[in-house]
């Protein structure tokens, strides 16, 4: 939703679900799902507790729709939720432990098991890395939002976000280096 045309649709949206559309609400949420469940996933590491933060982020954003102002777009707002929502669940089962991407016994073909521990090795890296900068890691690369953004979103200076990024992927970088 870039165009002008799109953000009159947002616009108009927004305003029926905050007069209780839920299929208007349903859509606005359907246009960044896929993105929001990213977020979720890279920062929760496991599918189980990503759709839980999923859930909460949605059921957040319905509730508190009257407390969106509408100068960001809806989908930015929806990330922070998201975002906060999955590390709200991350510090709420610290003690168990990460399940393997619904790894699929059966499958011996050897890319598959590639692929799945490369996803493995990946989440186990980003689950290692402080959670503020994990967020702006995945705010980054998974929700495509920009430095501002990042820094409207945690409360904290562009510059710091560019530390943070570097500081995460440099961490990132190391950790799949040791894995490999």
């Amino acid at each position: 939703m870039t165009s002008a045309l799109e953000r009159e649709d947002e616009t108009r949206l927004l305003q029926a679900a905050r007069a209780g559309d839920q299929q208007a609400f349903a859509q606005l949420a359907s246009a960044s799902r896929s993105r929001l469940w990213a977020v979720c996933l890279q920062i929760c590491g496991n599918s189980h507790d990503a759709e839980d933060a999923l859930q909460d982020a949605l059921i957040s954003a319905w509730q508190h729709l009257d407390k969106f102002d509408g100068r960001a777009r809806f989908s930015t707002w929806a990330y922070r939720i998201a975002a906060n929502a999955a590390l709200s669940r991350v510090r709420k089962r610290r003690d168990i432990p990460e399940e393997d991407a619904g790894l699929d016994q059966a499958s011996t073909a050897s890319a598959v098991a590639d692929k799945v521990t490369t996803v493995v090795v990946v989440r186990r890296a980003l689950a290692d890395l402080p959670p503020d900068f994990r967020e702006a890691l995945v705010l980054r690369e998974y929700a495509g939002l920009d430095y501002q953004e990042i820094a409207t979103h945690q409360g904290i200076p562009v510059q710091t976000v560019k530390s943070r990024l570097n500081r995460a992927r440099t961490a990132l970088k190391a950790a799949l280096i040791e894995a490999a």
